[in-house]
């Protein structure tokens, strides 16, 4: 306890950690305050509704930072943000000349790469703020719109969403921790004081074993996901002595460690914008008069609620997904060379091509039990929902992930500007 009283004064009197913090938190004020500006045309009561009965778009207002439940001029938030990066990622797997920008240029190159993620942003917001509004405008949320009146919503959306982007980058850059997960972040936490006050009015005596059973199940769930978020295999290292005239150097042994969730929260926002598609689609088929595309339009949009076969697709999205973007972004070939070049080898594996065997190989075993706890986390919500009959007490896993991914990240980076200090 002491040890933390400390860090926390060290935190003050250190003049840099000081400005860091001060400007985090005055960022993440500025964007709360951005969020509670809604653009115009919007029947509040309609979006209420509209939100608390359709799981996707609820889990959709986590990412967009909570811009989404009252349609703020943030309401896509970092999203396309976020799926910008992604798709860049994925391209340097069918791009060489991304591969080389990323991996062999250097500090410069990586400046480069983020630099066509924020151009890609723009035309994603576009896309992804014509799709929402016209989904919105279909269930009555928007009304009475204009064309120009369409035409300005669009052109405020997709500039609240660079706004923010630009944000979380000056939080990344002159602040502490990730700017686009703290925004994430700000957005979850933010909704707990209206969550507990509607718990407090709604509050049941007849009901108190069931707020004791959700109580419990939600301090193991939070003990599970931060088990699993710090959960590593380490992999030994062992570095070869080299002698040099007169001298050996080298020599010594440490761990390549590797996370059980190496995909983070990433696999979980693939899903999602797969499973947009029906809702568009249903949305979009539900305007013809036709019987049979109403049928369609009819099933399609039945599906995106809390289905059972919505679940289950959601499930094996999420645990394909982790695989995919783990093989992505891990590449045990590349690990394997730099290795051998630094002259270290894992103790009873050939240098080479069978480092680089043994190295798939673990990451494919703990990459199973990080995709199905990632598919638990992502289904959460509906699974609580289904056994309490209470769409309240429906605890978001994904939430959950964040908040805890955000907080453990957070220390992390404030460990180590406090360790720099101290040395």
């Amino acid at each position: 306890m002491d040890n933390f009283w400390n860090k926390i004064k060290l935190i003050w009197t250190d003049t840099t950690l000081r400005k860091r913090m001060l400007f985090m938190f005055f960022a993440l004020i500025v964007f709360r305050l951005l969020s509670a500006i809604p653009i115009p045309g919007i029947d509040t009561l309609e979006l209420s509704r509209f939100l608390s009965n359709n799981q996707f778009f609820g889990i959709l207002n986590i990412f967009s930072g909570g811009g989404l439940s009252n349609l703020s001029i943030i309401m896509l938030g970092v999203g396309p943000y976020i799926t910008g990066s992604i798709i860049m990622q994925l391209l340097t797997i069918m791009v060489p000349s991304l591969k080389k920008i990323y991996h062999e240029e250097g500090e410069m190159g990586r400046k480069k790469f983020a630099q066509y993620g924020r151009l890609l942003t723009v035309p994603l917001a576009a896309i992804q703020g014509y799709s929402l509004l016209y989904i919105l405008e279909q269930q009555n949320i928007l009304f009475n719109l204009t064309a120009f009146d369409r035409i300005t919503n669009l052109f405020i959306i997709i500039a609240g969403s660079v706004l923010l982007m630009w944000i979380g980058e000056l939080v990344s850059e002159f602040g502490i921790g990730n700017g686009v997960s703290l925004i994430i972040f700000a957005g979850i936490v933010s909704r707990l004081p209206s969550w507990v006050s509607q718990q407090v009015f709604t509050f049941d005596v007849s009901q108190i074993p069931l707020y004791l059973a959700f109580f419990v199940v939600g301090i193991i769930i939070l003990a599970g996901i931060v088990l699993v978020t710090e959960a590593e295999r380490p992999i030994p290292v062992t570095y070869a002595k080299q002698v040099r005239g007169m001298k050996m150097y080298g020599g010594g042994s440490t761990y390549l460690p590797l996370r059980v969730n190496q995909a983070g929260v990433i696999p979980i926002i693939f899903a999602l914008s797969i499973l947009l598609f029906p809702q568009m689609i249903g949305t979009f088929l539900a305007r013809f008069d036709s019987g049979i595309l109403h049928t369609i339009s009819g099933f399609l949009l039945k599906f995106t609620q809390t289905s059972v076969l919505y679940a289950i697709l959601y499930f094996i999205f999420v645990f394909m997904f982790t695989y995919f973007y783990t093989a992505v972004t891990f590449d045990p070939e590349s690990l394997s060379t730099n290795l051998q070049k630094n002259g270290a080898f894992i103790p009873g594996i050939r240098p080479g091509v069978s480092t680089s065997q043994y190295i798939s190989k673990v990451l494919s075993h703990i990459t199973l039990l990080g995709g199905v706890f990632l598919g638990i986390v992502a289904v959460l919500p509906l699974i609580m929902q289904f056994i309490t009959g209470n769409t309240a007490l429906a605890l978001g896993g994904t939430s959950v992930l964040i908040v805890v991914s955000v907080v453990l990240d957070l220390i992390k980076k404030v460990d180590a500007q406090i360790s720099m200090r101290e040395y």
